[in-house]
């Protein structure tokens, strides 16, 4: 079972004026699908994550055609809650400069265990709240019924969830497919094509822009590359599952104390350290590539020297200099959102920080958010032809995500 912990922040229970300017949308707004879900749950408690901004998206033309459709006529009759009183979310989002979210932890929506926090799902409302300029309060519930229902009773502004059809109908909620209709851009990367974003009225201005926002065609370009950094489909051949786990089963009980250890020293996630010893060399203290880099974490003879590593094939000084390199490429992109960090300073780890700032620099020249992963991912895949390290490094990321996840979800 999964070590999860979570943090209670319910929100007050008075709710606040309504402001007197309401927001009106000039553009045409697409209908929403009704989304539900199923459960029992009395896990109510949240976890909280900050973020950021808003830009006016156009509408794709095929926005009418695809499965965001109508709201089930009974749900304008049979709502559960008055909407001629009710205070639209989007002036409530605005007003408290945050935007509470529902949601179950998965595959697709969300991953949260052992404070390692980041997801497909979850990545796509960090984007939606940074349009906004809002931060988000993630909340997060053991069902999607549960997750649902808070949504109905007003507890929380939207939900990500993976509800089948049944139950969505059974709430009437109106929801948007995350995919916008391109589900096999989630189901060629294992992904469930049933995750998508529920709101409480199909015409607040908090569910309009998220269609917006989720079917422009930009963002739908860069929501199947994360996907395909999300790829659930990694390593889930019977070959690849039985060498990583016969791994740790053998060889990772020689250096776990070490592993433990270097991550206190540099603040890291031990089990993190572990995913990159892996992946860099199966957890082989005497590898050695073509390239001349050598050890465990399979230093470069200069990287060695400047973390202090004077025998790069000794366990212990390799998982050192990988633990201090890795701080190392943290505390150069401080400037990125923590929950981006990682994926940059795990890509500079592996090409260099000159490399990905270098990257970073031409999305700025474009005008693109240089400090969200799935920006510098999307220029990886877009280029990869040109350049083989940025399939590299993709790779390397990927699979580095994929070790951790599986180590995460271990029993303890």
């Amino acid at each position: 079972m999964p070590r999860m912990t979570y943090r209670a922040n319910l929100l007050p229970q008075s709710t606040k004026r309504s402001i007197s300017r309401l927001f009106h949308s000039s553009k045409p707004t697409p209908n929403l699908v009704s989304d539900s879900v199923n459960t029992n749950n009395n896990l109510d408690s949240p976890i909280i994550f900050p973020i950021t901004r808003f830009r006016k998206t156009k509408k794709l033309v095929q926005i009418s055609s695809i499965a965001l459709l109508s709201l089930p006529a009974q749900s304008l009759t049979t709502m559960h809650m008055d909407i001629n009183t009710q205070i639209p979310a989007y002036d409530k989002v605005m007003l408290q400069r945050t935007l509470t979210i529902a949601a179950v932890p998965g595959d697709s929506t969300y991953f949260a265990t052992d404070g390692f926090q980041h997801g497909f799902g979850y990545d796509l409302v960090r984007g939606y709240a940074d349009e906004l300029e809002v931060s988000i309060d993630l909340k997060a519930y053991a069902s999607d019924e549960a997750a649902l229902r808070a949504l109905q009773s007003g507890a929380v502004d939207m939900a990500l969830t993976t509800a089948s059809t049944q139950l969505r109908n059974e709430l009437a909620l109106p929801s948007i497919n995350i995919s916008c209709g391109y589900d096999s851009s989630l189901t060629n990367n294992g992904l469930n094509p049933k995750v998508s974003w529920a709101f409480r009225q199909s015409n607040d201005p908090l569910s309009q822009k998220a269609s917006y926002f989720l079917c422009d065609s930009v963002k739908l370009d860069s929501t199947q590359n994360l996907a395909a950094f999300y790829n659930q489909k990694l390593l889930k051949d019977n070959y690849s599952q039985q060498h990583f786990q016969q791994t740790l089963i053998e060889k990772l009980p020689v250096y776990q104390t070490s592993f433990i250890n270097q991550a206190k020293n540099y603040d890291h996630d031990w089990e993190l350290l572990v995913a990159m010893g892996y992946q860099e060399s199966h957890l082989n203290a005497d590898a050695v590539s073509p390239t001349g880099v050598r050890g465990l974490m399979m230093l470069t003879n200069s990287t060695a020297k400047a973390m202090g590593v004077a025998d790069r094939v000794d366990p212990m000084q390799s998982i050192g200099g990988g633990a201090r390199y890795l701080e190392q490429m943290k505390s150069d992109f401080a400037d990125v959102p923590k929950t981006d960090r990682i994926w940059f300073a795990l890509a500079a780890y592996n090409m260099g920080p000159n490399a990905i700032k270098g990257i970073q620099q031409q999305l700025t020249a474009n005008g693109i958010d240089d400090k969200n992963w799935a920006n510098i991912y999307a220029y990886l895949a877009k280029n990869q032809a040109s350049n083989s390290r940025y399939g590299q490094a993709m790779q390397y990321v990927s699979n580095i995500r994929s070790y951790l996840e599986i180590m995460k979800l271990q029993p303890a």
